[in-house]
């Protein structure tokens, strides 16, 4: 069975980005270096983009001139119009993400549907009930504020450790499993 999946680099003190949606510190470790996440994109049926990723994804195409890198269909959480790229499979939506969710796990396939970003668009999952696990990457740096990781409360039940990994001298990965709530 498939599983949402929020897979992201954050820096030590919690944050996925600048305040101005940047990512350079990130990017002077690699991109995807030393990570499993080949791995983890080959389980990957279906994404979901907050429209300041995928901003940031298309001025980094258009600057390092590399085409869209991913096969699987992407949903593009936006409130304004944003212009697609060229030969990839992206669908501009908007509103709650439970009715656009079984179109996205239609597509899958059964394979996992990745919250590719932001942490308010992986919040939306969990506030619907549809996030099931979180993958944070945590790096050797500090921003002092920015976009917040996951910018929710979640404390009871809180989320369960289903294991850590280093990858070479940057990266700890700590994966956590969502529970469900309970009324």
């Amino acid at each position: 069975m498939s599983k949402v999946q929020y897979y992201t680099a954050s820096s030590l003190d919690g944050f996925i980005a600048t305040k101005e949606h940047y990512l350079d510190w990130l990017l002077q470790f690699g991109e995807g270096a030393e990570t499993d996440y080949e791995s983890f994109i080959a389980d990957v049926g279906a994404l979901a983009m907050g429209s300041h990723t995928y901003e940031w994804v298309v001025k980094h195409l258009e600057e390092s001139g590399t085409a869209w890198p991913y096969s699987q269909p992407a949903w593009i959480f936006s409130t304004r119009e944003l212009d697609p790229v060229a030969g990839a499979d992206v669908r501009f939506v908007r509103g709650d993400v439970e009715p656009i969710f079984r179109d996205m796990q239609a597509a899958a396939n059964g394979k996992n549907i990745w919250i590719v970003g932001g942490g308010e668009l992986a919040g939306k999952f969990h506030d619907a009930g549809l996030l099931d696990e979180l993958f944070v990457q945590i790096t050797p740096v500090t921003l002092g504020a920015g976009c917040p990781v996951l910018p929710r409360n979640i404390t009871t039940p809180p989320l369960r450790l289903r294991g850590s990994k280093q990858f070479g001298n940057v990266f700890v990965e700590l994966h956590y499993e969502v529970p469900r709530r309970t009324h």
